[in-house]
């Protein structure tokens, strides 16, 4: 593959014109009756240059997204990875993914679920005796985020910065993060409505180390990141360093006009499994593309990640997955996750065919967020999804996250 870099910061992958031109059966859209598949539009790409660029006038250090084909490979960048170097950022730049780490920790629930280790609608009890005090709440339960469990991060990050500098060093159990969440009422009734909370993903990676007997960095390892050649996907913790060539974070404080902090070095102990793993952009389309395309589960059990319940305006949540339901009638599946620093949005057409990974490091920003949602637009529904002159989207709440990174 040949490249060209241009002094905007974009680099445009090889063969452009045919990511333009990807034959209509090779683009799955919804199913049909008839091919089983039926057509994308064609991506925006000036469309997605220019999301990127417009995050970066609202804050962001850098932004970068690439689109991943059938082998076509459109990837772009704008700004930059180090504030201190002035080093562009570029899609080969590791960063922190946060709440996609939820996608790896339920695929690989699913697994297990296939090797019979698992029953979606047992009790978590079943498996950890004791930890939670409702015997209600199942395994689908907690990967639906419809446990009722409060979401211990509301507290933690109650202060953005504040709250961030109290747990950039420090190592929590599991069963500690759990604990600081049964302090507070829960918000619901077991299996009664969609409420997200990082505690739900604590006590999936409690799941996966007491079924695999090892550690969930093993499992994500064993199970995901070496049968897919995963090069640039690492599970660190409690280690604060990014390996490797690595987008430097900076995170957004609350007060306005205050200067971004530099968040990359921290343990991100306080997420785990809910929200610790290190990737590309590469490597998350390939992992989405291989979840979607059914070659890390079962048919029986991918069907089950996707049995949606309402998770807010144009959005469903199954099992650790989102469904985001854009305005061309296209629905995506992956999910939007933050770490102090970072922005990620990973997301791919129903069958893995198209698959789009964005991020910007910084995080905070509830005007970056939106932007960059836009990504998503630009990438499955093309032009047909210009805004008309004058209007713009309002900012969204992005819940994918602790509270210390949501926007404002």
């Amino acid at each position: 593959m040949v490249s060209a870099t241009a002094r905007t910061g974009t680099v445009v992958g090889a063969v452009l014109l045919s990511l333009l031109a990807v034959p209509a059966h090779a683009t799955p859209r919804e199913s049909t009756a008839a091919t089983g598949a039926a057509v994308l539009p064609k991506p925006d790409l000036e469309g997605l240059r220019g999301d990127l660029r417009t995050a970066q006038r609202q804050g962001a250090p850098g932004a970068a997204a690439r689109i991943d084909e059938h082998g076509t490979v459109f990837r772009t960048a704008t700004g930059i990875a180090d504030r201190t170097t002035g080093r562009a950022l570029g899609n080969a730049d590791r960063f922190r993914i946060g709440s996609v780490t939820k996608i790896f920790t339920a695929t690989v629930l699913m697994q297990l679920a296939d090797e019979h280790k698992l029953r979606l609608d047992a009790p978590v009890n079943r498996y950890l005796p004791g930890l939670l005090p409702d015997g209600r709440i199942t395994v689908r339960h907690v990967l639906s985020h419809r446990s009722g469990l409060y979401d211990y991060t509301n507290d933690m990050f109650a202060r953005t910065v504040p709250g961030f500098e109290a747990v950039r060093d420090k190592v929590f159990t599991y069963r500690q993060l759990v604990d600081r969440s049964l302090r507070r009422p829960r918000t619901n009734t077991p299996g009664a409505v969609y409420a997200y909370s990082n505690t739900n993903f604590v006590i999936a990676g409690m799941l996966v180390e007491k079924l695999t007997g090892h550690p969930v960095q093993t499992a994500y390892r064993d199970r995901i990141i070496e049968p897919l050649k995963l090069r640039d996907t690492f599970y660190v913790h409690p280690s604060t360093r990014i390996p490797g060539r690595h987008a430097r974070g900076y995170l957004t404080p609350d007060r306005a006009g205050a200067p971004l902090v530099d968040a990359t070095r921290q343990t991100a102990s306080w997420a785990q499994s809910a929200g610790a793993i290190v990737s590309t952009t590469r490597d998350l389309n390939t992992f989405l593309g291989a979840l979607l395309g059914g070659r890390l589960t079962s048919s029986a059990q991918l069907a089950q990640m996707r049995r949606w319940v309402p998770a807010g305006t144009d959005q469903a949540y199954g099992l650790g997955l989102r469904r985001r339901d854009l305005s061309c009638g296209v629905s995506v599946y992956g999910h939007t996750g933050a770490v102090q620093g970072y922005y990620t949005y990973a997301f791919a057409s129903k069958n893995g065919g198209r698959s789009l990974a964005a991020f910007v490091n910084t995080s905070n920003n509830g005007t970056v967020h939106t932007t960059m949602l836009g990504t998503l637009e630009s990438a499955f529904c093309g032009k047909r999804a210009k805004a008309p002159r004058g209007r713009s989207a309002p900012v969204e709440r992005h819940e994918d996250i602790a509270a210390g990174t949501a926007p404002h």
